[in-house]
């Protein structure tokens, strides 16, 4: 990592903030998507979590980060809307509805402006991976980070679960060895 070679810093929010990562199976999805994505785009995956209305990444990649992004919030829209229109959540796609004749589909899941921001430095990326980690302690949905299941934490705790929802590429980072 360095400024010839940055990791990039995602967060996608969902379109009107709808906490469509409630439950378990729109985060597995997600978790899928990530996977498929990172194989599709040759990416990889440093640290996550993903929050009930939100997801936040860490990823290097060569690729422009608006590639990576659309990479990304491209394959999870398709496989969530699926799930809710699948799964019956009519009012939850109600509320993820474009207006007609805006857009060649009719549902959006995230909000068309995801916040990219490249990290240069290791001190950069431990303060973000750290606010990634922390995030469900901050909003009161654990107590501590590594009983919270949809996040890389355990993995740079050097203890994953056999059955993590996503692997991390965490043993890319050098200096992490």
């Amino acid at each position: 990592m360095s400024k010839d070679s940055p990791v990039l810093y995602l967060t996608s929010v969902t379109n009107s903030r709808l906490p469509v990562f409630r439950t378990s199976r729109p985060k597995e999805l997600l978790c899928e998507a990530l996977d498929e994505a990172r194989t599709s785009a040759s990416f990889l995956v440093f640290a996550y979590v993903i929050m009930t209305d939100h997801l936040h990444a860490l990823i290097g990649s060569k690729r422009k980060p608006s590639e990576v992004a659309r990479y990304i919030n491209g394959i999870s829209s398709w496989r969530v809307i699926n799930y809710l229109r699948e799964a019956g959540y009519e009012s939850s796609l109600q509320k993820l509805r474009h207006a007609t004749g805006v857009r060649a589909h009719k549902y959006s899941l995230w909000d068309h402006h995801p916040n990219l921001k490249l990290v240069t430095t290791e001190n950069g990326l431990m303060e973000k991976a750290n606010y990634i980690h922390q995030n469900p302690v901050r909003s009161g949905l654990v107590a501590q980070a590594v009983d919270y299941r949809w996040s890389s934490i355990r993995y740079w705790r050097r203890g994953p679960l056999e059955d993590e929802p996503l692997r991390v590429d965490i043993e890319q980072l050098a200096w992490h060895r």
